[in-house]
């Protein structure tokens, strides 16, 4: 057996540059790079690793460990979990603010290699600068909090182990129901000991997506439930662009007259002028998804684990005699609620119904009263993102920035937000005009994505402009990746809608019978309001800045910057109340059994009345 003596991250390092995808047909790099900042955890081994290879396997420095982490995953969202980027930091807060990045890929089922520094597995410089130190456990380090959020975690001791270890994470990376997050975390001692590895290990691997077949069993049962059914409806989610199945399930829609609602991860699968895409389901969706919801006796889910939000908190499905088929790579998703599982992949499985639902439609009056429902919404929708009034003296409401920003947008574009009330607004109103031109977080509706998620995005996909929507409260969590945006020159249009605070949750907690309270900056603890001048925030960053005074304005911003020769930021004030309040359902959200305030015994009474139309089980 031939070998070649290396040090374990100068393996490592090789064996991700042998790693490559195929994507129509083309052989490209698996890992398109890694993120690093670094520190004494990590820089030596590791760091001279990167550099001795830096023209094979690029490396970029960002600002915060949290943010190229997202950075990270959103790449890989854009790129359909076909590649992937990898991130390393030092140990102790280094790595620990990669812990929420982690998160954010392990909910949303994306490929994120994490490369952490850990304390030296010879213990002798014990305790070593970062190191916890528990002391009923001497195994214990900062990075057994990735545990819980790694799809794989391995510690690795001894040069050798990197070999099991990184054939592990590959094929977790590249699986289809395994993918998520891997966690090798590096003691950094073991990071510079050379070890004889075996040439294998550094052969080229091509990595393609595995189509999974369903079973004939299962294939049968689901299309028994559907030639039984007369008011079907299907539930589009994230698994349809993870697999590429849009086409698949446009024809599927279109043949036996089934209309489609969409998750947050599954809008842009059907194109808005799809004649039985009724739009968003669930919290945040359209009164034509959500009416046929109420109704349906099938529920056809396809690519989607069901949260809460797109399902009302389970509340969403009034009739009683309604069942589910769920198509899905994972066996998990796919039996949850007692569902009829059809395990495969998406454009396979639903090809694969073809060949048993011959003939079969759904009822025409019920094609029919999508249709109509979908008119109807469409006028409203329109109706809440018209330019305001030369009467209204109102700030604008999120929709209505929204709708100025869909009406200079070109197909080609992606929107990118993640977490308060944009993703609702977004959910109802933006129209994608191709595939993959809504890129929503709301997985983990992890607050400070955006900005840093955008640059993934563009990096993923540099032909298209990005847009990035987001308000005050997001933006100020995280937005130095702005700068490495314009130190890298990926450009991104920035739309920051300043409410002054916590909007969203702000409304949320007074639909709960709450009182305002330490949410809008006006009610919290405060000596002085603080005048937050994000101008000069991001000037500072090194962006380009707006101001604008209404909607018009925001449109006509919105296209200089995208003839801009870097980052654009624009700000808007905004109306912290106003909402969409057509559309949407019921979210469980715990009301107090106890309060001495009217409002929330009153909202107790009516949590326990919508309570109770949950489907508890199945």
């Amino acid at each position: 057996m031939k070998t070649i003596r290396l040090t374990m991250a100068q393996a490592l390092v090789r064996a991700m540059i042998a790693q490559k995808t195929e994507i129509d047909g083309r052989i490209e790099p698996f890992f398109a790079g890694v993120w690093a900042i670094f520190g004494h955890g990590n820089v030596a081994g590791l760091g001279e690793a990167l550099h001795a290879s830096r023209d094979e396997l690029v490396t970029w420095r960002a600002h915060n460990e949290q943010g190229m982490t997202h950075i990270a995953t959103a790449f890989a969202k854009a790129s359909r979990r076909r590649r992937a980027m990898a991130c390393t930091s030092s140990i102790g807060p280094g790595a620990l603010n990669m812990v929420t990045g982690a998160a954010v890929a392990h909910v949303n089922r994306l490929p994120l290699l994490l490369l952490p520094g850990d304390v030296f597995a010879n213990r002798i410089p014990d305790p070593v600068l970062q190191q916890i130190e528990d002391f009923g456990d001497g195994t214990v380090s900062a990075n057994d909090a990735f545990r819980s959020v790694s799809r794989y975690f391995d510690r690795i001791t001894r040069p050798e182990q990197i070999i099991p270890a990184f054939n592990r994470a590959m094929t977790v990376l590249t699986d289809p129901a395994e993918c998520g997050p891997v966690t090798l975390s590096l003691c950094q001692d073991v990071q510079a000991e050379a070890f004889d590895y075996p040439e294998s290990f550094f052969a080229d691997r091509i990595h393609r997506i595995r189509r999974a077949e369903p079973d004939e069993r299962e294939l049968v049962d689901a299309a028994a439930l559907m030639r039984e059914s007369s008011k079907p409806l299907v539930i589009a989610g994230g698994g349809v662009l993870y697999s590429g199945a849009e086409r698949a399930l446009a024809e599927f829609c279109n043949r036996h007259g089934v209309p489609s609602g969409e998750t947050q991860a599954g809008k842009s699968s059907l194109l808005p002028d799809h004649p039985l895409n009724m739009g968003g389901l669930g919290v945040a969706g359209t009164s034509a998804a959500n009416e046929l919801a109420e109704e349906a006796d099938l529920i056809i889910a396809v690519g989607t684990r069901l949260q809460d939000f797109t399902t009302g908190s389970w509340g969403i499905f009034h009739n009683p005699s309604v069942k589910i088929v769920t198509l899905n790579v994972q066996v998990a998703d796919a039996t949850k609620h007692l569902a009829t599982p059809l395990v495969a992949d998406a454009r396979v499985g639903l090809r694969a119904l073809e060949s048993h639902l011959s003939g079969w439609k759904a009822d025409p009056d019920w094609t029919q009263k999508a249709r109509n429902g979908l008119e109807a919404w469409s006028e409203s929708s329109l109706r809440y993102q018209a330019e305001p009034s030369a009467s209204q003296e109102t700030l604008p409401s999120d929709a209505q920035v929204v709708g100025a920003v869909q009406r200079v947008a070109q197909a080609s574009d992606i929107v990118v937000c993640a977490a308060g009330g944009l993703p609702a607004e977004l959910q109802k109103h933006w129209r994608p005009g191709m595939p993959g031109g809504y890129h929503m977080e709301y997985g983990f509706s992890c607050m400070g994505y955006e900005l840093a998620g955008a640059l993934g995005v563009k990096m993923a996909d540099p032909s298209r402009d990005v847009i990035v929507m987001l308000g005050d409260g997001s933006y100020l969590m995280l937005n130095s990746e702005i700068a490495t945006s314009v130190m890298l020159g990926q450009k991104l249009t920035v739309v920051l809608l300043n409410n002054r605070g916590y909007g969203c949750i702000n409304r949320l907690q007074q639909a709960v019978g709450g009182a305002p309270f330490n949410n809008l900056l006006e009610n919290c603890t405060q000596v002085v309001t603080p005048e937050i001048d994000f101008i000069q925030l991001a000037q500072g960053l090194g962006a380009r800045t707006e101001k604008v005074s209404g909607t018009a304005e925001l449109s006509e911003a919105v296209e200089r910057a995208r003839t801009a020769d870097r980052t654009t930021v624009i700000v808007i004030d905004t109306d912290p109340k106003a909402i969409t309040d057509d559309g949407g359902t019921w979210w469980d959200v715990t009301v107090p059994e106890v309060s001495s305030r009217e409002a929330v015994r009153n909202a107790r009474t009516t949590y326990e009345r919508l309570r109770a139309g949950q489907r508890i089980g199945n």
